[in-house]
């Protein structure tokens, strides 16, 4: 099975959700988004396809969301969808695509639903809260 995380090392719920689908076995594409920029084409499929909208996946805090006038609700899809283009660090993260579906990992233990396969128990957060129990159960 082919995983495709959009990836960002310097955060913490990124980092989990990459342990997370390397525990269970697979072997992600790993995109730093930050460095690599993002296509319109690009963020248009990756948003259809996980049913959000350049708003609704729209990074509003740690981001130049603010001071770039994007939190005001009367500023149009396409104009978000410019300004991460711009500014990749607009675009809220981690996105994992897997054959199963594509989704907005926030929180971690969402990409539970995009693996082929549980990672084996325990497992836990970087902040210490339970994922997977000893028998290789989710913990929810």
């Amino acid at each position: 099975m082919t995983i495709v995380i959009h990836h960002n090392p310097d955060c913490g719920t990124s980092r989990n959700v990459l342990a997370i689908i390397e525990a269970s076995g697979e072997t992600p594409i790993v995109i730093e988004y930050l460095k690599t920029g993002w296509t319109r084409p690009q963020l248009l499929a990756l948003f259809a396809a996980a049913d959000l909208t350049p708003r609704t996946a729209l990074r509003t805090t740690k981001s130049p969301a603010e001071e770039l006038g994007l939190l005001d609700p009367s500023v149009s899809d396409a104009a978000v969808l410019d300004a991460m283009l711009e500014h990749p660090v607009l675009v809220n993260r981690p996105l994992v695509c897997s054959p199963k579906g594509v989704r907005l990992c926030r929180p971690s233990e969402a990409v539970l639903d995009l693996l082929e396969s549980l990672p084996p128990g325990p497992m836990a957060k970087e902040d210490g809260s339970p994922l997977i129990d000893a028998e290789g159960n989710r913990v929810d």
